[in-house]
């Protein structure tokens, strides 16, 4: 974590462990391997790409059993999660 906060390391891997606490500058991509067993967990999670004025991106790796748990993040959020364009660099 160390490496990470200082920039000498630019990949963090966690879980839900580490959802709250990160306040890491540099950070500008969030990527969900799996999504947050607590919803809660989610706007902590994405939420450390663009803070401090910065833009940022959350790409979520959804499978067809996580689709459930998508849509009640939407509903609990009010907000929609568009599947990623073809073209990523669009997300920059």
């Amino acid at each position: 974590m160390r490496e990470f906060r200082s920039g000498s390391s630019r990949v963090l891997i966690t879980t839900d462990l580490l959802a709250r606490g990160i306040d890491v500058q540099q950070v500008s991509l969030v990527i969900n391997y799996d999504l947050p067993t607590q919803r809660e967990n989610y706007i902590h999670r994405i939420g450390r790409g663009g803070r401090f004025g910065r833009k940022g991106v959350a790409i979520n790796f959804v499978v067809e059993e996580d689709q459930r748990t998508l849509k009640d993040l939407e509903q609990f959020y009010n907000t929609q999660i568009d599947e990623m364009p073809m073209n990523v660099a669009d997300l920059i």
